[in-house]
């Protein structure tokens, strides 16, 4: 079976403490729950977390959905959101994570990437220099989430396919979002070429393109 790689890169700078991450932990279990009720997706998709803040963390490595056990993310009290250096670690990550097509057999189809961050790069120097790798990393979809009243879409739009923008971060809205990725995954997996999310976003998300 071909594998579908799906990487969650989650922002863990000082102002995702309290509720934020809280409700980000909770919409990744439910959305392992979801994706374990497909069977299809039980035997393709393979996780992995990485979170960044001051410091960019593979919190959990390429898993398969079966025996993936959702970690509990924590935050710094306080602290930069080094979003460059974090998609950077993807590229790279991605370069080695996925197996490509030989002779003998077919290689993994291309990844999906989710971005969540409720702010802006503090690296952007890096940020500007890591562009072109994530772009070049061969993705089949990259999403972005940019999560309050103070991300900063742009950010994410210089490198994502598609960026939603959430005004609220409570559990309620991220367990919406989370629902929507279950979705476009379970999407993915069934058209591994797709280029876009073909799910309807829940009302408290505006999606822009």
């Amino acid at each position: 079976m071909r594998r579908l790689p799906v990487y969650l890169l989650v922002d863990t700078s000082g102002s995702m403490r309290g509720e934020p991450i809280e409700a980000v932990n909770n919409g990744i279990k439910s959305l392992i729950a979801t994706l374990r009720q497909d069977p299809q997706a039980l035997e393709s998709v393979y996780m992995s977390i990485i979170t960044f803040d001051a410091q960019v963390k593979a919190v959990c490595e390429l898993t398969p959905l079966e025996s993936f056990n959702p970690p509990s993310i924590t935050t710094p009290d306080s602290g930069p959101t080094h979003l460059g250096e974090a998609i950077r670690i993807v590229a790279e990550t991605v370069k080695s994570d996925v197996r490509k097509s030989s002779d003998t057999q077919k290689g993994d189809w291309a990844p999906m990437l989710f971005v969540l961050s409720d702010g802006k790069a503090s690296d952007l120097q890096a940020f500007k220099e890591a562009i072109p790798l994530i772009r070049a990393a061969g993705f089949a979809s990259i999403v972005g989430l940019a999560a309050g009243p103070k991300a900063n879409p742009t950010d994410l739009k210089a490198f994502c396919d598609h960026v939603a923008t959430m005004e609220t971060m409570d559990s309620q809205s991220f367990s919406k979002f989370f629902q929507w990725v279950s979705e476009a995954i379970n999407s993915g997996n069934q058209r591994a070429d797709t280029k876009s999310p073909s799910s309807a976003l829940p009302d408290e998300i505006n999606f822009e393109f």
